[in-house]
């Protein structure tokens, strides 16, 4: 379908002329030049990546002057308290959490989760020091880090070890929940109670596993499975 380029009136598609103004009909692609440049570049532009080593000085350099800059603070000006302690703790919790983003890429990554976990306990240590809370450390920041790293190393092996779709992933995700609900609730109730027993963490645990039987259903059931991936675009 064309339409008269003078007075917009619809063609017949063997017209030469327009019936109404007589204005010419031209066909527009015999008269295109293929060689004519474009009036704008066609050259794509490409910013050249910034080096890891790069990346890794510069945080490694705001970290450090951050912390040495807070503690020099504590030591001259405000001198109530070691409160630079936690400035000093968070540079370099986030320093061993950036270590296999910038600085060394071929680290295992079960290594990797093992720092993390080192350094958050380390960190809670210092506010334990602070603050004279032994026993909150030992009773339940060990405890819970410890159970922590230990799930996040499960999932990492069963999400590289095993074929492992959306749907699996959500199985693993919804019972490590449901795990650290009854493991924390359990700490916390010996802690502060000194008896081993779950309340609240029964909801949880009991949520997770109709989501996960669901969720092996559907992945049983191929007819099922495939449903769920044209709705969900899987």
């Amino acid at each position: 379908m064309s339409y008269c380029v003078h007075c917009g009136v619809e063609l017949d598609q063997t017209a030469t002329r327009c019936a109404l103004c007589n204005t010419p009909v031209i066909d527009l692609s015999s008269v295109r030049d293929e060689n004519a440049k474009p009036p704008f570049s066609t050259k794509k532009g490409q910013v050249e990546r910034v080096k890891r080593t790069d990346l890794a000085i510069l945080s490694s350099v705001v970290l450090a002057s951050t912390a040495i800059a807070c503690a020099l603070l504590n030591l001259l000006v405000f001198k109530g308290s070691f409160w630079s302690f936690y400035i000093i703790g968070a540079c370099l919790l986030l320093w061993v959490f950036s270590i296999p983003l910038f600085i060394y890429t071929r680290l295992p990554i079960y290594l990797s989760i093992l720092f993390d976990g080192v350094a958050v306990a380390l960190y809670l240590g210092i506010i334990a020091y602070e603050y004279s809370g032994l026993a909150w450390y030992t009773g339940l920041g060990i405890p819970i880090t410890c159970m922590v790293t230990l799930l996040v190393l499960l999932f990492t092996f069963l999400h590289r070890f095993f074929q492992t779709s959306i749907l699996s992933t959500a199985i693993y995700l919804f019972a490590e929940v449901a795990v650290f609900c009854v493991g924390l609730e359990m700490l916390l109730r010996n802690y502060f109670d000194g008896v081993i027993r779950i309340t609240w963490a029964s909801v949880v645990l009991v949520a997770c596993a109709i989501i996960i039987i669901a969720l092996l259903t559907i992945i049983t059931r191929s007819r099922l499975r495939e449903a769920v991936r044209r709705r969900m675009h899987l």
